[in-house]
């Protein structure tokens, strides 16, 4: 698409911030305003739009992609979204440790820190297992992870979808939305056996490449809530 206008600005509205191409309001694919929740994302997204040369690239304005998914879906189906996520939960990915080899059963002890900061901050206690045979979550755990998750914004709930399907763990998602941790440390942790796979047999170029895109789209995720917050 070749761009189509000059100047790009942010204002303020009653109902949140929201910029404009040529003093003209920016609406989303399914033609809603689209308003932002603070100045910081707001002008983040303005910034997007501001880099573009003569050819627009899409890729290069990823939240200005996510935020339009929070405005044109994510009000819409906000219970699906909580469910999706707890159903990372009652099968979260530091729930299941590996038996053997005792090199990589000792790394996933790591994760151990994760589900004692999501008991302390959150008061979700995770059963652990070895194996892949799935254990069952407690009612109290499974009640703490809605509570953890049910009063996020959209914006948040976003980005933590994004989080925890990447990684395959609400806790770690919660960490990063919490600041606890790093996207790329959260992300790191997650493939904790991917790593030690890569160290023994050598690294798959193409399964390298799709990580790096995946960790790429994590630190958007967690910019989004970050900016959606500020």
């Amino acid at each position: 698409m070749k761009r189509f206008y000059k100047s790009v600005t942010v204002e303020e509205t009653p109902d949140g911030f929201r910029f404009l191409l040529d003093c003209k309001p920016v609406l989303t694919p399914a033609r809603q305003s689209l308003i932002l929740p603070t100045r910081p994302l707001a002008e983040a997204i303005a910034e997007e739009w501001s880099a573009q040369k003569e050819e627009m690239l899409p890729i290069t304005m990823p939240l200005t992609r996510l935020a339009n998914t929070v405005l044109d879906g994510g009000r819409t189906t906000r219970e699906d979204v909580i469910g999706a996520l707890l159903r990372f939960g009652e099968n979260d990915l530091l729930s299941y440790r590996a038996e053997a080899p005792a090199e990589l059963a000792q790394r996933q002890r790591h994760w151990d820190a994760y589900l004692d900061w999501a008991a302390d901050r959150h008061g979700a206690r995770l059963a652990v297992t070895c194996g892949i045979g799935h254990i069952e979550q407690s009612g109290e755990t499974l009640a703490a992870l809605r509570r953890a998750v049910s009063d996020r914004s959209d914006f948040d709930l976003a980005a933590l979808h994004i989080l925890a399907s990447i990684t395959g763990s609400l806790v770690l998602g919660l960490a990063v939305l919490d600041a606890r941790l790093t996207p790329l440390e959260a992300f790191a942790l997650s493939r904790l056996d991917d790593a030690y796979q890569a160290e023994k047999w050598g690294i798959d170029r193409e399964a390298e490449q799709r990580a790096e895109r995946l960790a790429v789209e994590m630190g958007h995720a967690a910019e989004l809530a970050r900016l959606s917050r500020a």
